[in-house]
């Protein structure tokens, strides 16, 4: 009888520790840079806006709960979400094995491939590391475009910057000679009257071990339960339109790609 009372107890100690363990996701706080439009940005009033906080917002709507956005640096942006700063990344960030290894990953919502943009005068022929020795290249840090720039284009002297606006003003005024970023993100500055000094040379073939299969929503290790809620969100807004519409208000293709 006593071992039955004692096994009794400990299932109700173990009941109670996996109630205290349990996370109310009601509310999520959501991780993203503030800096890299068309995918997300601030606006001159401090608004968080672009495709990551749409999707961040109908990913939220879907699972009925409430989205609360945390603006960081990108190269703080994994520690500060091991840390507890918040608890999911939207921002662009690619599924990579280099990442798997520190934080895990919803399935993809987007993917685009890398390009390199030069001045409308550039004399540089191609995309290849051939064509790219001895060119200063402009990349932001820690990305996979910057992985991919050491990897693939040894040749080219490599310039690392904490965001993309950085890269841009060099080389409007000429101090790099192109930059690598995603195809999308460097189409839309040259839109502009700021990107009107340069043109796309080329788009890249993206390597999957470096750049991954997309942009994925990094959470820690083991929140599976938040894991499984923004993949079938994500599922849910594919399904019902609404990733659609918000992909049509930004891009004139499908950038859930292949």
């Amino acid at each position: 009888m006593r071992v039955l009372r004692m096994a009794a107890a400990a299932v109700a100690v173990l009941a109670a520790v996996g109630a205290a363990e349990a996370k109310d996701w009601s509310k999520v706080r959501i991780g993203t840079e503030g800096a890299y439009p068309p995918f997300n940005s601030l606006t001159s009033d401090g608004k968080l806006v672009g495709f990551d906080v749409d999707i961040a917002k109908a990913l939220c709507e879907e699972m009925k709960v409430e989205c609360e956005f945390v603006v960081q640096d990108w190269d703080g942006m994994i520690p500060a979400l091991q840390a507890g700063k918040f608890d999911a990344v939207i921002a662009s960030m690619s599924i990579t094995e280099e990442r798997l290894q520190k934080v895990d990953f919803s399935n993809k919502y987007y993917n685009t491939p890398p390009a390199i943009a030069v001045p409308k005068d550039s004399k540089i022929a191609g995309t290849g590391d051939e064509h790219l020795k001895g060119v200063a290249l402009g990349a932001q840090s820690s990305t996979t475009h910057s992985n991919y720039a050491e990897e693939k284009l040894p040749s080219a002297d490599l310039k690392l910057y904490p965001t993309p606006d950085e890269y841009k003003l060099d080389v409007a005024s000429g101090r790099v000679d192109a930059v690598i970023d995603d195809v999308v993100v460097l189409s839309e500055w040259l839109d502009t009257d700021d990107g009107s000094c340069c043109k796309i040379l080329g788009t890249l073939t993206p390597d999957p071990v470096i750049n991954g299969e997309g942009a994925g929503i990094a959470i820690r290790k083991g929140e599976d339960e938040l894991k499984n809620k923004l993949n079938a969100a994500i599922e849910a807004i594919l399904a019902n339109g609404k990733y659609k519409e918000i992909n049509d208000k930004y891009f004139t293709f499908d950038v859930y790609g292949g």
